[in-house]
């Protein structure tokens, strides 16, 4: 097995939509599909990848408003986030007309996801890590493997998730980076919620927010 990843922006926020599946299946998943489903699924059928389930990494508009939409059309699960964010995924069709998305039915994730749990993509596993900070249900995905990790609006490079929002909470989110991405090692690659990819230990070194010489 081989973890292949394209990443789809999606929505005017430009949210980093991942699509990750088995080279060898060609079975995978997609994480936070906020929107533009008919690209994201012409893109899918081009790939020739089948879709086993959706991934959530909290419950912000431009992550996961059109994941149940994409779960009713294609029967398949939703996995993620956290059970402290039901209050966000709660609010998706009034926050999707408020901001000129589409409004699609609301959903119930098929599963929350705890620190700890283990989701799988196509044969592949993914540690699950509870982030909260930016959202008290933000979670992580992490594939020891590919030293891949999906970090949604956790860390971007060179910034961090923004914390202003309901019951976000900076000095958590600060705790979430420091003490549970950095300890999964200096050379793992990242998806942001948003912008360009980086590594853990590039964000160690550089990122005014979370760096180490502001902590030691």
């Amino acid at each position: 097995m081989t973890l292949k990843a394209a990443i789809l922006p999606v929505t005017p926020f430009q949210q980093n939509c991942c699509l990750l599946w088995d080279d060898k299946t060609m079975r995978g998943a997609l994480t936070d599909p906020g929107g533009d489903l008919d690209r994201i699924m012409r893109t899918v059928d081009e790939l020739g990848i089948t879709l086993e389930k959706v991934l959530l990494t909290h419950g912000h508009l431009d992550h996961a408003a059109a994941a149940g939409e994409l779960s009713r059309r294609l029967q398949i699960p939703i996995e993620g986030p956290h059970r402290d964010d039901l209050f966000l995924i709660e609010e998706l069709p009034a926050q999707s007309a408020k901001y000129g998305f589409p409004v699609f039915d609301g959903f119930t994730p098929d599963r929350w996801l705890d620190n700890g749990d283990i989701v799988e993509v196509g044969g592949m596993e993914f540690s699950v890590l509870h982030c909260p900070g930016h959202t008290p249900g933000h979670v992580v995905f992490f594939n020891d493997e590919a030293r891949l990790a999906i970090v949604g609006d956790v860390l971007f490079n060179g910034s961090i998730g923004r914390t202003d929002f309901p019951r976000g909470d900076y000095n958590a989110l600060i705790h979430s980076i420091r003490e549970k991405l950095w300890p999964l090692g200096d050379d793992v690659t990242f998806v942001p919620g948003h912008g360009p990819l980086s590594t853990f230990g590039a964000e160690k070194r550089s990122n005014p927010f979370v760096a180490d010489e502001n902590f030691a």
